[in-house]
């Protein structure tokens, strides 16, 4: 996928410790309609920091991951602290090109060069993670262009199309096409040099998935802790998450 020209943005923003929360909109082309992005600016001058993009769960929403635990967590990483976008997958597009739109492509190509255009950020310092649905979505994208480090946090995730939910995948075809353990199985390599961090819940109903995932993969970082698939432990474990991304991207 090759990234576009960016969009237009809408700003708005509020102060808070360590930084500041803003939201923009993307116009965007290539999914035919306005989406507000949450973004989460920390202290000091924005140019040629790196980029941390994180993605929402189903039903959710951008405002729904920048919660005060996770922005603190980035805040105090002082001058090694990425811009980070929320960006917004709508309610259940699993962020990947599919019938009602080209979700995939409007992250890579739209939400992403926008953040960097708009806060002169080094575009060659960029991460991908998410949680749950953006789990999925993250590393689903980041096999389409060079990323830093790529983030599964509960990611949901599915051994066959016939154990998904309605509305993940358009039809088998489409869930053929995102099978991330056949991907990786027929290439272990398939993120490149990127640092791959998946962590899962020991009861969570993606766990199975989850870990054959990891055994595929050449180089992957697999955490598995006690719960089920709950986002309040990605909210307990954003200071270490939050470093991980943070010594990638200072690597990269």
């Amino acid at each position: 996928m090759r990234r576009l020209a960016p969009v237009a943005l809408i700003l708005a923003l509020s102060a808070c410790g360590g930084g500041a929360n803003e939201h923009f909109t993307v116009e965007s082309r290539l999914v035919g309609r306005s989406l507000e992005q949450a973004v989460f600016v920390p202290s000091g001058d924005t140019k040629g920091r790196p980029l941390l993009v994180l993605l929402h769960g189903r039903s959710s929403s951008p405002d729904s991951m920048a919660k005060k635990s996770i922005t603190d967590a980035i805040g105090k990483l002082g001058s090694r602290a990425p811009v980070v976008v929320f960006a917004n997958g709508g309610d259940h597009s699993y962020y990947h090109d599919r019938a009602d739109g080209r979700w995939g492509s409007y992250i890579l190509q739209e939400v992403i060069p926008a953040a960097i255009q708009k806060y002169e950020l080094d575009g060659r310092r960029v991460a991908i993670g998410g949680f749950s649905m953006g789990g999925f979505g993250a590393l689903d994208l980041a096999r389409f262009e060079r990323f830093c480090a790529v983030g599964g946090h509960s990611a949901a995730m599915w051994r066959t199309g016939g154990e998904t939910p309605q509305g993940a995948f358009d039809h088998a075809e489409d869930f053929e096409q995102n099978d991330l353990i056949e991907l990786a199985t027929a290439n272990p390599h398939l993120y490149g040099d990127a640092k791959v961090w998946i962590d899962i819940g020991t009861e969570d109903p993606f766990r199975s998935a989850n870990e054959e995932l990891a055994r595929r993969l050449a180089g992957e970082s697999f955490h598995l802790w006690r719960g089920d698939h709950d986002f309040s432990h990605f909210e307990r474990d954003a200071p270490k998450v939050m470093r991980f991304y943070a010594s990638a991207l200072e690597r990269c």
